[in-house]
């Protein structure tokens, strides 16, 4: 889908019209900061002190993009192993859907013992929170061929290898960048789930301070700065979509009234 200059325009005067509304409203029903902060405390809090969000910024976004990337590789190379592979598919199918299942949470404190309170176990975390998504839709990409296009391959004798970067590969990407916008988003609670269960560093770590010490307006600035960190990851995502498919930009364009 095409993102035009309107749309960002818009969306823009969206969030500034809520801020705005958010400021007068706590201007009409002055309440604590500690209970809810206006946006001109929240942003004083981000400018005084830029230097700590910068910082517990760039380690949580480390985690989750490392956390994304490796999510990605296992993801893939699973879909492909359950796509060619029943008897790998009958083993490992269900334990993955068993290991989605149970609580991320209920992990989080086994992946510190086994891995350590440092950058390790977040990354870990941020694995197994967002790889299910990606494993589920590059099965369905890979398999949902359609018949003649197969039957094609086995007539031109194409060995496995090019079957799969002819036909299934291109078949699975949109599904796989489909999935891969979703793990974006799921890399970054992984990782803050991490900090919150046992991290001296990060925008978790810090949200978890912030609630113990009643500075609202610390949280606040974590969670803003949380929500820009995904919204970088799920943009390069797309930019990387659109690199790979190309074909896809025209199919999102408006067809003239002639066609």
């Amino acid at each position: 889908m095409e993102i035009s200059k309107t749309d960002i325009g818009t969306t823009t005067l969206s969030i500034l019209a809520t801020l705005a509304v958010w400021e007068v409203l706590l201007w009409i029903f002055p309440l604590p900061s500690f209970i809810v902060p206006a946006p001109s405390v929240i942003f004083a809090e981000a400018v005084t002190r830029y230097p700590l969000y910068l910082y517990h910024s760039w380690v949580t976004f480390y985690e989750m993009v490392i956390g994304f990337l490796l999510a990605a590789a296992v993801g893939v190379t699973l879909a492909v192993v359950i796509v060619y592979s029943r008897v790998i598919r009958n083993m490992i199918y269900p334990q993955i859907v068993v290991l989605q299942i149970v609580p991320k949470v209920a992990i989080a404190p086994l992946l510190l013992i086994w891995a350590g309170y440092g950058m390790t176990s977040k990354i870990l975390l941020a694995l197994l929170i967002s790889f299910f998504p990606i494993v589920v839709n590059m099965v369905t990409g890979l398999v949902a061929i359609e018949e003649e296009l197969l039957e094609l391959c086995r007539i031109l004798h194409a060995g496995r290898i090019q079957e799969f970067s002819k036909v299934r590969l291109p078949n699975a990407l949109p599904y796989l960048f489909s999935s891969l916008k979703v793990a974006s988003t799921l890399a970054v609670i992984g990782a803050v789930i991490g900090e919150f269960v046992g991290g001296s560093e990060g925008l978790g770590h810090l949200i978890i301070i912030a609630n113990t010490e009643l500075r609202t307006q610390m949280s606040f600035v974590a969670l803003f700065s949380l929500s820009i960190l995904g919204f970088v990851l799920y943009g390069i995502v797309v930019l990387a979509e659109r690199m790979f498919m190309p074909w896809e930009k025209w199919q999102s364009e408006p067809r003239s009234l002639g066609a």
